[in-house]
């Protein structure tokens, strides 16, 4: 149970029968004089890593100018709500290693610490990755060192381990993205999976009543909105619970999972909240999250955009076909949508003396600039977030031609505050205010 004081630990916990409840950056935190490390009193800075797979349409994909305020690209329309929030990089380029797939070393190298003579047994320039780099720091004071998420449907196993997670330990040490919500809540909140139960926020009510009377008119605010965020999670994973149960009545051949019946957009958003939900409650700081796999032969139906399933990567080589140009493209912005949804979530969510998003760098990317070409120079890049005030933002920065993205990941881990001078190829750290 939660003791009385004057001030709260940045560790308190709610409880309850079978689950834990990690809180939300609260002001009664904020108050406790003597340190308890980083984590308290100064809202932490957080890494998030948005992937997807395949590269963008290039023709649509570059704006015409740079700079502050600068002239969104069709492509990039979507971002138009968030744009004071993001910052978009060009010329951002990785050496392709040749001799291996092109898209499995797009994937599993995108986040690596290897330069190009770094060789892997298997041929990829695969090393740690910087999120693991990240969390070797970040995890020294949460719960959790990292948390890899995947929104692939698929279950197939079609492609090797390099296509379908870019979050690596290190070469033959791959960290596994996780799939199902359900499982990722259960273990962040610590829910008793054999324990039949309805909503954590009923587990730790009586934890919860006893922490209010502690708490200021501004913190219980932050907390009602906070166990509201809890229910809305639970209840989308409720809504496709109920979907899959629906399905089996009709004695149609389902999906084993639930998470399986999900539309891509509800797919990506419910992983989206739940790293939103880490990210609040300082379970973790670092997170991946894979929108969809690398190649991966398998179709994706992509509601309200195609009107049936669509092969991704197929598409890609077909680039010469107008018509098959504009439906990357309007995938393209379907993946920024997902990205602005997510954005737009963690700017609402109010940290300090500004939100979330302000103490975050959550980054979309492509290990591959172009998917018929197979070429890693100016990888797409955006980042959202001002990393604490360490990056400026509504700015397109374009980088010397031939500039190693891995100057962007000595920049980041920086910021996340690992000491380091050099990352692979890297020829120093990139500008970012």
């Amino acid at each position: 149970m939660i003791l009385k004081r004057p001030s709260l630990s940045r560790r308190t916990v709610l409880r309850g029968a079978g689950a834990t409840l990690a809180l939300p950056l609260l002001e009664i935190m904020r108050d406790r004089s003597h340190a308890a490390g980083p984590s308290q009193g100064k809202a932490p800075i957080r890494a998030g890593f948005f992937y997807i797979p395949n590269g963008v349409v290039q023709r649509a994909w570059h704006p015409v100018d740079e700079g502050k305020n600068f002239t969104l690209s069709p492509t990039l329309e979507p971002l138009r709500p968030i744009r004071e929030h993001i910052s978009l990089h060009t010329r951002l380029d990785r050496i392709k290693v040749a001799g291996t797939d092109g898209h499995a070393q797009a994937g599993a190298c995108w986040l690596s610490s290897a330069a190009p003579d770094e060789l892997s047994p298997a041929g990829y320039p695969l090393k740690k990755t910087i999120d693991q780099i990240m969390a070797e720091e970040a995890g020294k004071h949460t719960a959790f060192r990292s948390l890899e998420l995947s929104c692939n449907p698929y279950e197939d196993n079609r492609e090797s381990v390099y296509f379908d997670n870019i979050s690596w330990y290190g070469h033959g040490h791959v960290a596994r993205s996780l799939r199902d919500p359900q499982a990722v809540f259960n273990r962040l909140f610590a829910v008793k999976e054999h324990q039949e139960q309805g909503s954590v926020l009923d587990l730790v009510r009586e934890d919860a009543r006893s922490l209010d009377r502690d708490l200021g008119v501004a913190d219980r605010g932050k907390l009602d909105e906070y166990m509201e965020s809890i229910r809305t999670v639970e209840r989308q994973i409720e809504r496709v619970t109920r979907r899959q149960a629906e399905i089996d009545q009709l004695k149609v051949a389902p999906p084993t999972k639930p998470w399986q019946a999900m539309t891509r957009d509800e797919f990506i958003q419910v992983m989206g909240d739940l790293m939103i939900l880490a990210f609040r409650t300082d379970l973790t700081r670092v997170c991946t999250i894979m929108s969809s796999p690398e190649r991966w032969g398998s179709p994706l139906t992509v509601h309200g955009l195609f009107d049936k399933p669509v092969d991704h990567h197929s598409m890609t080589h077909g680039q010469g076909n107008e018509h098959v140009r504009t439906k990357l493209e309007a995938l393209d912005q379907f993946h920024l949508q997902q990205f602005a949804t997510l954005v737009a979530k963690m700017a609402a969510v109010p940290e300090g003396e500004g939100s979330l998003l302000d103490n975050s760098m959550f980054l979309l990317g492509s290990g591959i600039s172009d998917g018929s070409l197979h070429v890693y120079t100016d990888l797409p890049t955006i980042i959202a977030g001002r990393g604490g005030g360490a990056i400026a933002a509504n700015h397109h920065l374009k980088s010397p031609p031939g500039t190693p993205i891995a100057n962007l990941w000595l920049s980041m881990i920086q910021v996340m505050g690992v000491k380091a001078s050099k990352i692979g190829d890297s020829t120093g750290a990139l500008k970012l205010a």
